[in-house]
């Protein structure tokens, strides 16, 4: 079972686990969550899985006894109101703006990863990560990993070169080699939508019965493209990213305003930016 897989994952001892990705690539982990990932689940969290096995295993010897599923339930959950009890009895507060007190927690939970051999790095990563990416709203306080943190990989260097970039980081380059790559609090225009000539979504016809007019219906393409680079530039921005492509016109229009132009970056990243 899939309980069985990741026991042994789990404690001081936890055991290294040899995966085999789709592209045909080895990777080692020993981390339930990462071997769940590549097997079957996103969501589940392992912790809560494992336990779910072990707790049908147990009872599956009372089901055997023909002991009614109602009672094993009921006694699971005066299981639970007793650890939950317990649990509230030799837990301690929490000082969240602590920093040493939070490294030591995040400590606790590396010292069986391979990541072990750099836990100080590693564990001031984590802390900063979190702290970059929370935000407090309606005297809510709200940390939200996965949608606003991203592990960017960069080939070469060494580990101690891992750091946390406190902003956006986009793996794109600018459009056209004459626009600025450095800019200093820039002004950004974010887009869904492509600077580029859409065709139909469906089926069009256009009759031609002189040479003019097809000049005509290039002409009226760039026009159309024009103006979405006129519309964007009466903002005044320094910087304009989008979704979708942009086409060599609008790449030089933009260019000749002195913007610098992104194209197809994720939407996720769109998201962070306007964060």
């Amino acid at each position: 079972t899939i309980a069985d897989i990741i026991r042994t994952c789990l404690g001081p001892k936890s055991m290294m686990k040899m995966l085999l990705d789709p592209m045909g690539g080895i990777v080692m982990t020993n981390d339930g969550n990462a071997i769940l990932r590549e097997i079957l689940f996103k969501m589940l969290r392992y912790v809560c899985l494992f336990s779910a096995g072990e707790m049908l295993s147990v009872a599956e010897h009372f089901l055997e006894q023909q002991m009614h599923p109602t009672v094993v339930i009921s006694a699971y959950r005066k299981a639970l109101d007793d650890m939950i009890s317990t649990l509230k009895k030799i837990s301690i507060p929490v000082d969240t703006s602590n920093r040493d007190t939070m490294l030591n927690i995040i400590n606790s939970s590396i010292t069986t990863k391979v990541i072990s051999r750099w836990s100080s790095l590693a564990c001031n990563i984590a802390l900063d990560a979190v702290k970059t990416v929370q935000f407090e709203e309606n005297g809510r306080k709200e940390i939200d990993i996965k949608k606003y943190a991203r592990v960017e990989k960069i080939p070469g260097g060494i580990i101690e070169d891992s750091c946390v970039l406190r902003g956006v980081m986009i793996n794109k380059d600018v459009t056209h080699p004459r626009m600025r790559r450095y800019i200093k609090n820039p002004r950004i225009v974010l887009l869904d939508s492509s600077l580029e000539y859409k065709k139909g979504e469906s089926q069009t016809d256009i009759e031609i019965t002189r040479e003019e007019d097809f000049t005509r219906i290039l002409q009226m393409e760039e026009e159309y493209i024009q103006q979405l680079c006129e519309d964007i530039i009466q903002l005044k921005p320094d910087v304009v990213i989008t979704e979708k492509g942009i086409s060599d016109l609008a790449q030089h229009y933009l260019m000749r305003a002195n913007i610098t132009a992104i194209r197809r970056v994720r939407k996720t990243d769109n998201n962070r930016i306007a964060r």
